[in-house]
C-alpha cells in the first residue's frame, strides 16, 4: 500500500482537498483515485466520502482551486468540484451509513470498495470486501447481491472497468448482471452516455462492447446494435452487418494507430483533427468511434432483395441518421453530438461511390466538401475503416477498389482539412455590390449566382471582384444548375 499512499499524495487533487476540509470533519479517498493508485496509475481526479455536507465540502474545495462546484446527482448525494483549468476534479458524496464500513458496503465493485483517509492516506487500507485480493487476481466482483438492483447502470460500468482495467467478470457476478440486463437502460440518459463514452474511447471498446453482450445489456442499452446480429449482405461483404460493425470499429482503431499509412502528408493534422473537443465531452476522435458504431444501424429497415437474390440497402444512409437522432434522444447528448453523428451516418457513403471519378476536378471536390460540411474530413477518414471491413467477393471489394479508395482518401483529406480550418472559399465581392453591378435585386437568383461563384472560387476560375462580375454577368437570367 505504500506505492499507492505515494501516488495518491502526489495527485494534485488531494493536497488541496486537505488543505480546503482540514478542521471539516472526517473524509476518506474511495473508489477510483485507491483502485488506480494501487493498479500503479497515475491518480488525477478524485472520489471523496465525507460525513459532513457533500455541497459545503465541494464549494471549499473548488474554492482553493479557484474553480466551481456543482450538483453532480441529487439521489446519490453528489458534488463535483472542478479546478479553474479544468485539470482536475473532486466528486464529493455524503457517507452512505452512519460508517465508512457502511458506505463500502453499497458501492458497486469490490475494487472500488477500499478507502484510505484523506488526511493519512499512509494509514492502513480499509477494505471491507477484499478488494485488494481482486485487484492481485485481475477479478471484477460485485460487492453484494444487490449491487445491480440498487443501480442498474452498474451493469455498463462492469463492462467498461472490466475493459480497460484488464480484469475478468467474476461468474457470480455475470450471472447477477444477466438476471437484471433488461433494466440496464432505466438509469437516465445522460448517465447511459457518460458510461458508454468512457467505454467506448477507452483502451479496448472492442472488449468492452464483448462484454456488454455478454452481461446481456446491448439489447437494452443498444437495441440498434443488436438488431444488426445475422442482418446478412450482398457479395461486397463477408460478414453480417453487427459483425461488419464491430470490424469497422476495429480498422478505427488501427487507422489511428497508423495515421502516417492512412493519412499520408496530412497525419499530424488528422491527429490534431481527431483530438479536438467536440461535444459532450468526446473529441473528435471520440465522436468517429461512436460513428463505427452507429453508421449502419438503418440497414435492418433497408435490406431488399430483387429477384435474383442480390442484397441491397438503398437508402440506410438517411434512414440511420433519424435513427441515430433518436439514440441521441434516448440518451440526453447535446444537440452538437446528435448532429455530428447523423452528419457522419448520412455521408459515410458519398465518397466510395467517387472512386472510380478519379482524377477528381476541382468543382467536383468543391462538391463533395459542401456536401459533407462540417464533417468533411471526419467522415473522409472514416470510410477508410468502413472500406477495409468490406472484404467479399462482390465487384467493389477488390483490392485495387481498395486501393484506389485508400489513394482518394489521402487526397482528398488535405482539402478537407483545409475547410475545415479556414472555412468555405470567399466570394471576392460583397453580395450588395454584385447586385448592383450586374442590375438584379437581391433574392433567389443573387443567392445562386454566389454560390457558383463559391465553386468558382474554389476551381480557380474566379480570383478578383472584376472576374466575379464577368462570371455573374453570363449567368444572369441563366436557369438554375439542375433546372
Amino acid at each position: 500500500m505504500s506505492g499507492s499512499a505515494e501516488s495518491l499524495r502526489g495527485a494534485p487533487a488531494v493536497a488541496l482537498a486537505q488543505g480546503a476540509l482540514a478542521g471539516y470533519g472526517e473524509a476518506w479517498i474511495v473508489g477510483g483515485a485507491v483502485r488506480d493508485a494501487l493498479l500503479g496509475r497515475p491518480v488525477v481526479d478524485l472520489d471523496l466520502a465525507v460525513a459532513g455536507a457533500e455541497a459545503d465540502a465541494a464549494r471549499r474545495i473548488a474554492a482553493a482551486g479557484d474553480g466551481f462546484a456543482f450538483e453532480l446527482s441529487s439521489e446519490f448525494g453528489s458534488w463535483r468540484a472542478l479546478a479553474g483549468d479544468r485539470s482536475w476534479h473532486v466528486d464529493v458524496t455524503r457517507l452512505r451509513g452512519e460508517t465508512i464500513e457502511q458506505d463500502l458496503a453499497q458501492r458497486d465493485f469490490t475494487v472500488n470498495a477500499i478507502a484510505v483517509g484523506l488526511f493519512d492516506p499512509d494509514a492502513a487500507t480499509i477494505d471491507p470486501h477484499g478488494g485488494l485480493s481482486d485487484l492481485e487476481r485481475r477479478v471484477l466482483r460485485a460487492v453484494s447481491q444487490r449491487s445491480f438492483s440498487d443501480d442498474p447502470l452498474r451493469i455498463l460500468r462492469a463492462a467498461r472497468l472490466a475493459a480497460e482495467l484488464e480484469l475478468e467478470l467474476e461468474s457470480a457476478t455475470t450471472g447477477l448482471a444477466l438476471d437484471l440486463a433488461e433494466r440496464a437502460a432505466e438509469p437516465a440518459g445522460e448517465r447511459q452516455l457518460a458510461e458508454l463514452r468512457l467505454l467506448i474511447t477507452g483502451p479496448d471498446p472492442l472488449r468492452g462492447l464483448e462484454l456488454l453482450d455478454r452481461l446481456g445489456a446491448t439489447p437494452a442499452v443498444l437495441p440498434e446494435l443488436a438488431a444488426l446480429r445475422r442482418v446478412e449482405q450482398n457479395l461486397n461483404h463477408h460478414l453480417d452487418v453487427h459483425d461488419h460493425t464491430l470490424e469497422v470499429l476495429a480498422n478505427l482503431l488501427e487507422v489511428e494507430r497508423d495515421l502516417g499509412r492512412f493519412a499520408g502528408e496530412a497525419a499530424a493534422e488528422v491527429a490534431e483533427l481527431l483530438a479536438e473537443p467536440l461535444a459532450d465531452e468526446l473529441s473528435r476522435g471520440g465522436a468517429l468511434r461512436f460513428g463505427a458504431i452507429l453508421h449502419d444501424i438503418g440497414k435492418p429497415a433497408t435490406r431488399r432483395v430483387n429477384e435474383a437474390g442480390f442484397v441491397s440497402f438503398a437508402g440506410h444512409d438517411r434512414e440511420g441518421a433519424t435513427l441515430v437522432r433518436a439514440v441521441c434522444a434516448r440518451l440526453k447528448t447535446s444537440r452538437a453530438l446528435s448532429r455530428h453523428l447523423e452528419q457522419l451516418t448520412l455521408h459515410h457513403l458519398h465518397l466510395g461511390f467517387m472512386v472510380h471519378e478519379r482524377p477528381l476536378s476541382r468543382r467536383r471536390l468543391y462538391d463533395y466538401l459542401r456536401l459533407t460540411e462540417p464533417v468533411a474530413a471526419d467522415v473522409s477518414l472514416f470510410t477508410v475503416a468502413d472500406r477495409l471491413a468490406a472484404r467479399g467477393g462482390g465487384p467493389t471489394a477488390t483490392e485495387q477498389v481498395i486501393e484506389d479508395h485508400l489513394e482518394l482518401v489521402r487526397e482528398v483529406l488535405p482539402e478537407a482539412l483545409a475547410w475545415h480550418r479556414q472555412g468555405p472559399p470567399r466570394v471576392p465581392i460583397a453580395g450588395d455590390e454584385l447586385a448592383a453591378a450586374i442590375g438584379i435585386a437581391p433574392g433567389p437568383e443573387l443567392g445562386l449566382l454566389l454560390a457558383e461563384l463559391e465553386a468558382a472560387v474554389f476551381a480557380g476560375e474566379v480570383d478578383t471582384a472584376e472576374q466575379a462580375i464577368e462570371f455573374a454577368s453570363t449567368r444572369v437570367g441563366s436557369p438554375a444548375p439542375d433546372a
